[in-house]
């Protein structure tokens, strides 16, 4: 079956995914860009067409950053990546902060109490609106992965309910040495999390801790 993983999902000393505030001009309310700087110097980002002043970085940051697109058919994400708006939506014509070439490429399952027809964009990105539990969800974008494997997105409240679901198999954790105080944090209510993974830690010269996250085999797979 393919795996569901989380890339290059950072969060602060004190765990925090977004600051408080989310607002169209502040994605991560008053984190700011904080919490991803390291990704937006390296080259994979630069090629997504993040600006700087050079092609971006070559070292250990960009070899965690540049796994993220490799093998996946299909994202899902909760509405706040989509966009900040909250309720019924008043405003279809809103395509997300992705511009009109999101840099997905593949289907993406957008979680939300209201869906809307299906969104196309350009470059083979297509956003599915759906109301659904993590495992209903996973299952509509499985089969719009097709072999590959589903990439969970975020935010922080989605990859929490995976997590806390027991649907993840590969989450890569990147702690940024800030301290935001407020906000929203992936850890809660996930006490003993710890137990069901492998667990590796990479420092890196800028200063981030990359953590990767690998299942173990679940006991019915190991007694089989």
């Amino acid at each position: 079956m393919s795996l569901v993983r989380v890339h290059n999902f950072s969060v602060s000393l004190d765990g925090f995914g977004t600051g408080e505030g989310q607002r169209l001009d502040a994605p991560f309310g008053h984190a700011s860009s904080r919490l991803v700087e390291w990704a937006m110097a390296t080259r994979t980002f630069r090629e997504m067409g993040i600006p700087g002043p050079t092609s971006g970085s070559t070292g250990l940051d960009d070899a965690f950053a540049s796994t993220w697109r490799r093998g996946i058919g299909a994202e899902i994400m909760g509405r706040n990546k989509f966009g900040p708006q909250r309720g019924p939506w008043t405003d279809e014509e809103w395509k997300g902060w992705w511009g009109d070439d999101p840099v997905f490429h593949t289907p993406v399952v957008v979680l939300t109490h209201h869906p809307r027809p299906v969104l196309e964009m350009q470059g083979g990105t297509s956003f599915h609106f759906v109301d659904a539990d993590p495992a209903t969800a996973l299952e509509a974008a499985r089969i719009l992965a097709g072999d590959l494997d589903v990439r969970i997105g975020g935010g922080v409240d989605t990859v929490r309910q995976f997590l806390a679901a027991d649907l993840v198999d590969h989450l890569h954790v990147v702690v940024v040495p800030i301290l935001l105080g407020r906000g929203e944090r992936l850890w809660d209510g996930l006490e003993g999390l710890e137990e069901r993974f492998d667990i590796e830690a990479t420092p890196s010269p800028s200063g981030v801790v990359h953590l990767v996250f690998t299942r173990r085999a679940r006991a019915s797979a190991a007694r089989s």
